[in-house]
């Protein structure tokens, strides 16, 4: 066990101690062991909830799940009440979102990971039109791969992430964009074969929110609260750079080509009017 995955263990243990009586609240279990991808956003929730006038207990749960495993649960009421899932129009529909992007929209920001050796392959990329000739690819039921779609790109999918870098390993696709925020860990785990691409960055406007079943109201309103509270005193900001900060200053964002794309999946509530709420290296946020 890591030594973060340690810590948010015994974190949730002294929750847990801390909490009995509370009311519970039931978050996914990670897809495999030593997924880290939502250490952040467990830490985030913690945050918002204790910023609220009600005692709340999490509980992981028993068997791991996928984005859209996520969302078929929390829909049905049934093993999960919360997660952090990538935002798309029909995910808002079905569920109840908290539209405060967790990332700050850092999850719009991508880089890739490509064979070593292969670094030519994109030096020459500079515009969409030139991305639409790579081949690239992503989670089957990841709103990336629509996103991506949209804009001309083919993709190649998979249906789970692990598979995804074995396939790059085996050269069925040549470019697998990553968020600035996770890229590191993942090339970190196949550092024997893959590197990150050093020139190109792709940006969409897009991030997860915190989403809760229709009925569940109230537990919407207090994660809201307290996201609001912490944005307010500035524990929200102070968490996204203690673990992202490192992260995206390795990228070098202002280095690189910057090939914008259009994301159609977008609700016509996402906040876009709070700039607070979005990471942005160019204007300074």
């Amino acid at each position: 066990m890591s030594i973060m995955s340690h810590l948010l263990a015994c974190m949730l243990i002294a929750w847990h101690v801390a909490a009995v009586g509370a009311e519970l609240i039931r978050i996914p279990k990670p897809e495999f062991r030593g997924d880290r991808r939502n250490d952040y956003a467990l830490q985030l929730l913690q945050l918002a909830l204790s910023k609220t006038g009600t005692e709340y207990q999490i509980q992981l749960a028993q068997v791991p799940m996928n984005q859209e495993r996520q969302v078929l649960e929390i829909e049905a009421g049934r093993t999960i009440d919360v997660a952090s899932i990538p935002s798309s129009a029909e995910r808002e529909a079905r569920l109840l979102p908290i539209r405060i992007p967790i990332h700050k929209g850092a999850l719009g920001w991508r880089i890739g990971l490509i064979r070593k050796g292969d670094q030519e392959l994109l030096a020459r990329v500079n515009s969409l039109k030139s991305l639409q000739s790579v081949s690239l690819a992503q989670g089957q039921e990841w709103p990336d791969t629509k996103i991506l779609e949209a804009n001309g790109i083919s993709v190649i999918t998979a249906p789970r992430y692990e598979g995804l870098f074995k396939m790059l390993e085996a050269r069925r696709f040549d470019y697998f964009p990553r968020s600035v925020m996770e890229i590191w860990d993942e090339q970190a785990n196949n550092a024997d074969r893959l590197v990150v691409e050093p020139h190109l960055a792709l940006h969409y406007y897009y991030d997860s929110y915190f989403m809760v079943n229709r009925k569940n109201t109230r537990l919407a309103q207090d994660i809201r609260g307290g996201l609001e509270r912490a944005i307010l005193d500035g524990s929200f900001d102070e968490l996204f750079q203690q673990y992202f900060g490192e992260r995206i200053r390795k990228a070098h964002l202002e280095t690189r080509t910057v090939i914008e794309l259009q994301n159609p999946l977008l609700t016509p509530e996402t906040p876009s009017n709070r700039p607070e709420l979005w990471y942005d290296f160019r204007s300074g946020r």
